[in-house]
């Protein structure tokens, strides 16, 4: 077929272009710019690109239009294809068409750690010998790319397992944000009941996407309608630890449902068949956690990443592949010990003089203090420098105001870069100013990036470690600080 991607330069919509390709489809798309690292990629893969929103740029005979949820219903490209009757989709539409047919899927959703998780199950899965295809939102270090089509023999299912066992797997990320303009509905939806026996794992249910979920009560009603779309045969595995998750997964689930955590978890009403308990790190600095499944005693894991939500994640990825894929311990283990991480997820940029500067994708508050914790247990007896940007329109409202000032209580310094959205409306915008009363002395906000960049040189010494926090791009700051620091721009130290 030919393709056309209409917004091909998202994360999604570039790695659909790619899988794409990968099967054999003529791709072309059209998109404002093409930045690197996506443009280039996607040159390289052979796709026809089109700058701008232009008609004319879909050729005659193209079989199937993927619209990327960017573009809304008054661009001038999406108006000429309704009213010409062409044959549309959604990037999530066009996965389960394409891609989902004879797998099966491995769903992971929540708030939170989808990225990390699925990259982990991927893994897992791949170092098992079963070539999983996978989509994810994000840049896996072990794995060759962030999406594949997987393979295409149906595997010989364990002794003992269900034959859908042997149905090559795929996993991806379930993203609850809307699909496209004529379709606004979580893409997870279009990801789940494709067979009898779908796996998916819930990690953490907490209110995001404030611009098209205006309150909790939203919200959970898209997950509520994820529990009713698993088919009966299927496998929820969700994490104990939240509330939302195990209440809407005992109301609305008619599947098995299994719940995770660690053994220091608080639980809701809930038993968890799959626990971890921490347990001493490696001389390399590894995690490591001996699981617990059912109450039996399933020996030690490793994990190269740090921070307790990373081990949940684990706990998580081992329940889905060993009971939901028939994977043994063994194989499970060995994956998962394989598991290199994912860029902007505690990503090391790099160290210079004595100072560590990382990356990290955190933006909810909830993944603000788990990734400050993780850090700080990490990185024991040094300085950890937090700087923030709040971006996403969940981020730059007032809503998780409270929450933020408790999320930063694990740094030593906190930098506050500007709200990234000037479009919300003042009393319901972040109040920055309280923001760093509330957390304290040792907390600034900064008038522009380029102050925030001064202010930061003057202020890092060796020794200290510096987080960047932010779902966008942070104007480049992180790369130019890690740049900075081996120039003429240090401060006192």
């Amino acid at each position: 077929m030919h393709v056309h991607l209409l917004g091909i330069c998202g994360t999604g919509m570039g790695s659909l272009a790619a899988l794409l390709r990968e099967a054999g489809h003529e791709v072309s798309g059209s998109d404002t710019s093409f930045d690197p690292p996506m443009g280039p990629m996607l040159r390289d893969l052979g796709v026809t690109l089109h700058e701008g929103w232009n008609r004319a740029h879909i050729a005659p005979g193209t079989d199937l239009v993927v619209v990327g949820n960017v573009i809304r219903r008054t661009n001038p490209v999406a108006e000429a294809l309704a009213k010409e009757g062409v044959e549309c989709t959604s990037m999530s539409g066009a996965v389960r068409r394409f891609f989902l047919s004879g797998k099966k899927p491995l769903v992971v959703c929540g708030t939170h750690g989808k990225t990390t998780t699925t990259t982990m199950v991927t893994t897992i899965l791949q170092e098992a010998g079963l070539a999983p295809g996978w989509f994810i939102g994000g840049k896996p270090k072990g794995l060759p790319a962030s999406a594949s089509t997987g393979g295409k023999r149906r595997l010989v299912p364990p002794v003992g397992a269900p034959a859908s066992t042997g149905a090559v797997p795929f996993c991806l990320e379930g993203d609850e944000y809307d699909a496209v303009y004529w379709h606004k509905e979580p893409k997870f939806l279009d990801y789940v009941a494709v067979g009898e026996d779908d796996v998916t794992i819930v990690t953490s249910i907490e209110h995001d996407h404030a611009d098209i979920y205006p309150t909790m009560e939203a919200y959970e009603r898209a997950f509520a309608r994820l529990f009713e779309a698993l088919p009966e045969g299927g496998l929820a595995v969700v994490d104990a630890r939240d509330e939302a998750a195990v209440r809407l997964a005992k109301a609305h689930a008619r599947c098995a449902v299994v719940f995770y955590g660690l053994e220091s978890d608080s639980v809701h009403y809930a038993t968890p068949e799959w626990l971890g308990a921490k347990a001493a790190p490696t001389q390399r600095g590894s995690q490591t956690f001996d699981l617990y499944a059912g109450g039996m005693a399933c020996g030690r894991f490793e994990l190269g990443a740090s921070g307790d939500h990373n081990l949940r994640n684990a706990v998580a990825s081992v329940a889905a592949v060993t009971q939901g894929f028939g994977l043994t311990m063994g194989s499970a283990r060995t994956g998962l010990a394989c598991f290199k991480g994912v860029a902007r997820r505690q990503d090391v940029l790099g160290e210079y003089g004595g100072i560590t500067v990382i990356d990290d994708f955190a933006h909810h508050p909830t993944a603000v203090d788990e990734t400050l914790r993780g850090l700080r247990a990490f990185y024991t007896g040094r300085r950890l420098v937090a700087v923030f940007e709040p971006r996403s329109a969940t981020a730059c409202r007032s809503i998780h105001q409270a929450s933020y000032a408790r999320a930063f209580s694990g740094a030593d310094m906190v930098f506050l870069a500007p709200l990234g959205r000037s479009t919300i409306a003042p009393d319901e915008r972040l109040d920055l100013d309280r923001l760093a009363r509330d957390v304290g002395e040792h907390a600034q906000v900064a008038t522009s990036l380029e102050t925030l960049e001064a202010s930061l040189f003057a202020a890092l010494r060796p020794e200290d470690v510096v987080v960047f926090l932010s779902n966008g791009a942070f104007g480049g700051l992180p790369h130019r600080v890690l740049a900075g620091l081996q120039g003429p721009h240090m401060g006192p130290a």
